[in-house]
């Protein structure tokens, strides 16, 4: 966890209230740049809040070779001149972490690995994300996210839609990394969510949840700041689960499917007052607005929300298929390219990674399943993915998924081999 999360509001709403919070803002995207829907799932832009450093990040830049466990040779960092001048911004960027050595556009597959980091995994030294966690933490911000409660064997799963009791944005710590391929002067950057274990009020859902840093705190501070460029205990210490009030309820299933759409996916399912339970969110923001321009936002997107009403909506830009999937980060159904193929009634799950001796990932494939839609959408894919298999092993980005039995040749590869490709 997390697989999917909200953010149904535009990028300039997001900026007034991080600013609301003692977090700055120097630079943001245009809202057209970012998603904004209340599915947001891996694959899609979303928003990103980081210190505005190089695309190396912060501190000296490492030798080639690092995240290979080869080069991450930078013993000092001489930091900035003036850390009162540091500039923070939000960027739009794609989930699902592509490391900077990475040659050539990777297979979906790989890129679907890293979408969570898990908080153990930062604790080791090496591995993928030694680099990241050192030189490149970020803020990933939404609204709240969903997980899926199994019941019955599995046989069942109900959405869940979890946000802070107080309506307030939710802050996800999170590593980013700008990747640029050969031949291409293109540069793309992405980010992993942080993953960690849940907290007593969530644990009835899922073992996981993501980090949730507080607000303004100075946890927040402490976690982008750009002069902590060699991974601390005081870092590590911040990975843990969230102490505050939570909100956690069933929502529509209609959620499940990639692409759809609307703003009654974050209130309670049997609710009956859903433009309401809507207005909450901004209303809350309407209270700690400090100025006429602030709460003219506001409103502009309290309209929009209210307009969209409890209509359910295919994204026009979304024709990935979803698959469904079970592992020990999360049950969010996942999306998959409109192009793959598969066999029918095989089961997907996050795909893991174990350590090897020299301390980076290997990887280990998964199977995947066909979503069996909500029977009040429409439209359906006839298309999925192809199946793998592999052993079981232990994991940087989940552990202790099932899969099927190894076949030859599988599960032996590094996770940083397959971005080389």
């Amino acid at each position: 966890m997390c697989g999917r999360y909200a953010l149904g509001i535009r990028a300039s709403f997001v900026r007034h209230q991080l600013q609301e919070h003692d977090m700055p803002v120097a630079d943001a995207p245009d809202d057209d740049d970012v998603r904004q829907t209340y599915n947001f799932a891996p694959g899609s832009h979303g928003l990103v809040y980081r210190a505005d450093v190089p695309d190396h990040g912060a501190g000296r830049r490492h030798h080639d070779g690092e995240g290979n466990g080869q080069g991450d040779r930078d013993t000092g960092s001489p930091g900035l001149e003036d850390p009162k001048e540091t500039r923070y911004k939000l960027q739009a960027m794609k989930w699902g972490l592509v490391p900077f050595w990475t040659k050539r556009n990777p297979d979906y597959g790989s890129v679907m690995k890293t979408i969570n980091a898990r908080d153990d995994s930062l604790a080791n030294n090496g591995g993928m994300w030694n680099t990241m966690k050192q030189k490149k933490r970020c803020i990933v911000v939404a609204q709240g996210f969903y997980e899926w409660l199994k019941k019955n064997g599995g046989k069942e799963k109900i959405p869940h839609y979890t946000k802070r009791k107080d309506g307030q944005l939710m802050c996800f710590a999170g590593l980013w990394d700008c990747v640029q391929y050969e031949g291409s002067e293109e540069k793309h950057y992405t980010y992993t969510i942080i993953t960690t274990d849940s907290n007593k009020q969530l644990s009835f859902l899922h073992d996981r949840m993501p980090v949730i840093l507080e607000n303004g705190s100075d946890q927040i501070r402490t976690w982008l700041d750009p002069n902590r460029s060699e991974w601390s205990k005081d870092l590590q210490s911040l990975l843990k689960p969230y102490i505050g009030e939570l909100d956690c309820y069933p929502v529509d299933q209609a959620v499940g499917k990639v692409g759809n759409n609307s703003p009654s996916f974050i209130v309670p399912v049997a609710s009956t007052e859903n433009k309401k339970n809507i207005a909450n969110f901004f209303g809350n923001a309407k209270k700690a607005a400090k100025g006429p321009e602030e709460k003219e936002t506001i409103n502009q997107e309290e309209i929009e929300a209210k307009e969209k009403g409890n209509k359910v909506e295919q994204e026009i830009d979304e024709s990935r298929a979803t698959v469904e999937q079970s592992s020990t980060e999360d049950n969010a159904p996942l999306p998959i390219p409109t192009s793959a193929t598969s066999v029918p009634g095989s089961k997907r799950g996050h795909e893991e990674v174990s350590t090897q001796d020299d301390g980076s990932p290997k990887h280990k494939s998964c199977r995947i399943e066909e979503v069996k839609e909500p029977s009040m959408i429409e439209q359906k894919s006839t298309e999925t993915p192809k199946r793998a298999s592999g052993r079981k092993i232990r994991s940087a980005t989940s552990n202790g998924t099932k899969g099927s039995p190894a076949k030859v040749g599988d599960g032996s590869q590094r996770i940083t081999n397959f971005f080389n490709k």
